[in-house]
């Protein structure tokens, strides 16, 4: 069972951080030529181990529930970078993608980290 205020937790999170990255890329082109991509996965990995970490439910869940959080978070991100004309719109497919298995990622290494407790029922 999905932990929805977990995920919107971790999704809020992480779709700030994307947004401030954003907004620093279309002011600072440096960022956005060398930091979008790299900080950008690294953003939807923190926003999937922030869901785990709070949802505690095992390692299926938080898997899941960070590859939802990374995915969100990137999609809005990258649509938002689009909107600017900083991004091509192929992009947005690629990086939802890859955001999302990162988050996944962050997802287990957030569970791994929450250790053997278990989420109330």
């Amino acid at each position: 069972m999905m932990n929805s205020k977990a995920l919107q937790h971790a999704a809020l999170v992480g779709t700030l951080l994307q947004i401030a990255m954003v907004m620093l890329g279309h002011f600072v082109p440096w960022v956005a030529l060398n930091v979008f991509m790299f900080g950008g996965v690294a953003i939807s990995a923190l926003a999937g181990l922030l869901y785990a970490r709070e949802a505690a439910a095992g390692y299926g869940p938080g898997a899941l529930g960070g590859a939802i959080a990374g995915a969100v978070c990137a999609l809005i991100g990258i649509a938002f970078s689009v909107l600017l004309g900083d991004t091509p719109a192929m992009i947005l497919a690629i990086g939802t993608i890859s955001s999302g298995v990162t988050g996944a990622v962050g997802g287990l290494i957030g569970q791994a980290m929450t250790g053997p407790r278990k989420a109330s029922a």
